[in-house]
């Protein structure tokens, strides 16, 4: 009676192990990584913002911006690709090094300070003085292969005046940038590279229009 049981129990330990060789079997993929780094083109103005070019007060203001929120669909890292036929795909093995929206917040704040627009621009918990507030979403990093661009959006709320009777709104704006796709045979699309070289592209344009956007306010 001891040596069936012994072996069907051995029987039954073996499973597992046949289980995972397909498992073991599969190739090793790399997930590729891609930093989000616009570049300013070096022909923007940089200078003194209106206020102080018509005689107005010297100082620069200040701006702090609060962290941007991910739209619904872009907690993700994964490059996402809108296919032709309107279907949603995110990359597995192709991401940001940094979720969409801390990845766009950080380089708004670079893009912003080097405008020469503001005095500073502050984080949230600064000591400093604050005269202006910026919240906002990303609502879009994506390849569109419905017409061959990518686009990166966001939704920005500009704030200012709290006298501890809350902040009035000064401006809000959804501003978009967009870039060309390189033709790809592929149904996912160009490969994952110049997927993300065209949206940091299109992240330059959106923030070009952001910066417009505000210097009327600085």
């Amino acid at each position: 009676m001891t040596l069936p049981r012994l072996t069907r129990r051995a029987g039954l330990l073996a499973l597992p192990l046949l289980a995972g060789c397909s498992v073991l079997d599969r190739p090793y993929v790399e997930t590729l990584r891609f930093p989000l780094q616009p570049v300013r083109p070096a022909a923007m103005t940089v200078g003194l913002p209106p206020s102080a070019a018509r005689g107005g007060r010297p100082r620069q203001p200040t701006l702090m911006i609060r962290a941007l929120r991910a739209a619904p669909g872009l907690e993700a890292r994964g490059l996402r690709v809108i296919r032709a036929d309107g279907t949603e795909r995110i990359d597995p093995y192709a991401e940001w090094v940094a979720p969409p929206n801390e990845a766009v917040e950080e380089q708004m704040r670079r893009w912003l300070a080097a405008s020469g627009l503001f005095g500073g621009i502050l984080a949230q918990g600064t000591r400093a003085r604050v005269d202006l507030v910026m919240e906002g979403q990303v609502t879009a990093l994506e390849a569109d292969l419905r017409d061959g661009q990518a686009r990166a959006s966001i939704a920005v709320l500009l704030l200012g005046g709290d006298d501890g009777g809350g902040a009035r709104v000064i401006g809000q704006w959804a501003v978009t940038g967009r870039a060309p796709l390189r033709a790809a045979t592929n149904p996912d699309g160009p490969p994952p590279a110049a997927i993300a070289a065209a949206c940091t592209e299109a992240l330059a344009g959106a923030l070009t229009a952001l910066e417009a956007a505000l210097r009327a306010h600085a």
